[in-house]
């Protein structure tokens, strides 16, 4: 499949944005299972600010075990979606919407930064097997204290769903890192080792909360 074809894939759930729910963990979208983690990772912010770039350069997949194969970015001259937002009490405060054209950023190394519409496949041993996860960047989110991104399923992933991976900044200087997620198996095939799935998923969330801690 071309990139192109890979960026047009949808994606496979339609509550895209649902990660940034306050109220995730009491109402996840329906049929969805949600989990979340989170760990402390540091102190300062030199920390905080490694901590982001390391995050939004795929850092946290990569140190985990997890190759990442990115497939697709979106030209400058396209749009790309933006989902609902919601404010601390979990009321939407801005309807899904046609976002503006991305604007590349880079790492102090030169490394690109993600940007919303990135499409790549991640790829993992786990069940005996090599595992392919085609995913694709929704959202990237930019506050003062909170940096990250969020990923949503496409087509050939053995779940459905999405997973945020944002890095906060406590009014103390304490850094830490939060994952979320919801999902449920996206085929019949993985319907039947659910259970198998849903112990990996929590041995990756000690992964990807390792991977940035004590830096």
């Amino acid at each position: 499949m071309s990139s192109r074809g890979a960026y047009r894939t949808a994606l496979t759930y339609g509550a895209v944005g649902a990660t940034q729910a306050p109220d995730l963990m009491t109402y996840p979208p329906d049929g969805f299972t949600p989990s979340e983690s989170r760990a402390r990772i540091g102190h300062g912010d030199q920390r905080f600010e490694t901590a982001v770039m390391q995050a939004l350069t795929w850092q946290i997949q990569e140190r985990s075990g997890i190759r990442v194969q990115v497939e697709d970015q979106p030209d400058d001259d396209e749009v790309r979606y933006n989902p609902v937002t919601f404010d601390e009490h979990g009321v939407p405060i801005a309807p899904a919407s046609i976002g503006t054209p991305r604007v590349e950023q880079y790492a102090p190394d030169g490394t690109p930064l993600l940007t919303a519409g990135t499409s790549a496949t991640l790829t993992m041993h786990a069940f005996g097997q090599t595992v392919h996860a085609p995913v694709r960047v929704v959202s990237i989110i930019d506050e003062n204290d909170r940096k990250g991104f969020a990923y949503g399923t496409l087509e050939g992933h053995p779940l459905s769903g999405e997973e945020s991976f944002v890095v906060e900044r406590t009014p103390d200087g304490s850094v830490w890192l939060q994952i979320r997620q919801f999902s449920q198996p996206a085929s019949r095939k993985w319907r039947f080792v659910a259970p198998f799935v849903r112990r990996q998923q929590k041995v990756m969330a000690e992964k990807y909360l390792a991977a940035l801690r004590g830096d």
